[in-house]
């Protein structure tokens, strides 16, 4: 055991059992205040308290708020506006080019700020809302129902737990966790790394979401049957992606297949890194903890605190661009909040933990953050176990 883990444990050892709750929790517990404020005297039951009473003192909804909904409007509004005037102006080579970046861009930014929001129900109270802003993964060329199933039951509820967390599925090229076996070739995986970090979005596009519908790995995948209609949807989606995104260009627009095909790989370039390092930064860096089992905190917010780290907080802009995920403790508590509120959700929760003297983990920058990610893998490259 290490001294991390000893006073972590330490911490939490009046508390009470694990629960899925405190791991995920359910959104009644933002809208229904403790009562018994004399069992409430814990770290996790304080914390919850705390940011349970933001919304209700401050009168605020947890969903979007008018920031939220503007930043609906500006990543759709980019994205169907550069392909408008594609069709409309039929540009040059370059401008065409720049054109379909910008598009690209656009998805980027609609997948870490709205597609992910909606697929944990955060946008809307009404369902109806929440599941047609969730097919902004499709649009993206992303499937959004496996998405979820891999988002929510293979990590919110098993952060950093080798063989459970799906975000540690290094597909035997990246060594994510000490838990996992060490490859010679993985001595060098953080020099190769942000190579394969900008193929992340095409493994997803032409590999990841068939494998997992016929060929899981997973065995919650595997004892889930699948809707009809998702198999629809699957097809349906991935064929009108790649219309819009190859083939139209060509058969309309007359541009060069090569052209067509070099800006396609360049979007992914691009959507694949962003997404990568703006996820990997927050939970496989050198100061965050791999558990051995789930079993090992007595409350899972403890859990997520020792697996979790924060970076760039005070930095707005960089809030705005990666969909408020820089603040990913607040999102692991509070998954069915709007990004828009973890501004100060954070600072409850840093405070609370300061008060309670729990390791709260942050980088100042989004570029140290990146770094440490990089230290990680070096040292797991190198190292059987850290």
């Amino acid at each position: 055991m290490t001294p991390y883990t000893e006073a972590v444990l330490t911490l939490s050892r009046d508390t009470q059992a694990p629960d899925i709750e405190d791991l995920v929790p359910s959104e009644a517990a933002l809208q229904q205040p403790h009562s018994d404020l004399a069992a409430a005297a814990s770290f996790p039951k304080v914390l919850r308290r705390r940011l349970d009473r933001f919304f209700a003192e401050n009168k605020v909804s947890p969903k979007a708020n008018p920031m939220m909904w503007t930043k609906i409007a500006t990543g759709t509004a980019v994205l169907f506006g550069s392909w408008i005037a594609i069709y409309a102006l039929h540009p040059n080579s370059w401008a065409f080019i720049s054109l379909y970046l910008l598009g690209g861009l656009a998805q980027t930014f609609l997948l870490l700020n709205i597609a992910h929001d909606s697929n944990h129900n955060a946008i809307s109270s009404a369902p109806l809302v929440n599941k047609a802003l969730n097919y902004a993964f499709d649009l993206c060329g992303i499937n959004s129902y496996m998405w979820r199933i891999l988002h929510h039951r293979g990590h919110h509820s098993c952060i950093n737990l080798h063989g459970e967390d799906d975000a540690l599925t290094g597909r035997g090229i990246f060594r994510f966790t000490p838990h996992e076996p060490r490859a010679k070739w993985h001595r060098f995986q953080h020099i190769y790394g942000l190579l394969f970090y900008a193929m992340f979005s095409l493994d997803y596009v032409f590999v990841r979401d068939f494998e997992a519908f016929f060929f899981p790995k997973h065995d919650y995948i595997k004892r889930t049957r699948h809707p009809l209609r998702e198999y629809v949807i699957l097809f349906a989606s991935k064929a009108f992606y790649l219309t819009y995104m190859l083939v139209l260009p060509v058969v309309l627009l007359h541009m060069p297949v090569l052209q067509v095909l070099g800006a396609f790989l360049l979007v992914h370039l691009v959507v694949g890194l962003s997404v990568s390092l703006v996820f990997q930064t927050t939970h496989t860096v050198d100061t965050t903890y791999f558990p051995a089992e789930r079993g090992e905190f007595d409350n899972g917010v403890y859990h997520i605190f020792a697996t979790t780290a924060d970076y760039a907080t005070d930095n707005p802009v960089v809030s705005w661009l990666t969909g408020g995920l820089n603040h990913h403790i607040a999102h692991h508590l509070c998954p069915f909040v709007c990004h828009t509120h973890y501004a100060p959700l954070t600072r409850i929760v840093k405070e609370t933990a300061a008060e309670f003297g729990v390791p709260y983990r942050q980088h100042p920058t989004m570029s140290r953050a990146i770094v440490r990610h990089l230290i990680l893998l070096k040292q797991l490259g190198n190292q059987d176990s850290l």
